[in-house]
């Protein structure tokens, strides 16, 4: 049996898997724009920070503020560093594995949000004090009213909350949507 033909002579399977690879290139162009904006920005933020008082950047609105957390995004769940490093090596692989399937845009920003803040910070759990898989990861953005957090918890929450938008929208991931 023969491909049906697109638009300009390719098959339809081959305008299908150009859609899908530039899904999946989406997906990680956002995680890499992502995760080089966190190292930097950490890098930044400690040569600036440690040992120093926290500065108002924006009055009481947006403080710098150095501190290494042991624990998951915004301070939660302070010494359980070994799962959490667990987790965002299972949250990598499953966004991997995901993205074979992806057919949708949106998704693929919010995957790429979600993938890069992932590394970013597990990265820090790799490579910082206080050793291998137990590193505390470099948190320095502080708002009132709110934990000191980083720009790869920013990047994780902004790829969940679009996530599920996309959800309730019923836009699904792998462009198969759900009959009634």
């Amino acid at each position: 049996m023969h491909d049906m033909q697109a638009a300009g002579g390719a098959s339809l399977s081959d305008a299908h898997e150009t859609r899908a690879r530039r899904r999946i290139g989406t997906l990680l162009t956002v995680a890499v724009v992502v995760l080089l904006v966190d190292v930097v920005s950490k890098h930044l933020a400690v040569a600036g920070l440690t040992d120093r008082e926290p500065r108002d950047v924006l009055g009481d609105l947006l403080v710098l503020r150095l501190v290494r957390n042991p624990g998951a995004a915004f301070g939660f769940a302070q010494g359980a560093t070994i799962v959490f490093t667990a987790v965002a090596v299972l949250v990598v692989m499953v966004i991997l594995r995901v993205a074979a399937r992806l057919r949708s845009t949106s998704w693929a920003v919010a995957l790429g949000l979600v993938l890069g803040g992932a590394i970013g910070n597990l990265g820090d759990r790799i490579f910082r004090e206080p050793g291998v898989l137990r590193g505390h990861v470099v948190d320095f953005l502080e708002l009132p009213h709110w934990p000191v957090f980083n720009l790869a918890d920013s990047a994780i929450v902004s790829g969940g909350v679009l996530m599920v938008l996309l959800s309730l929208r019923g836009i699904p991931y792998d462009g198969v949507r759900e009959r009634p």
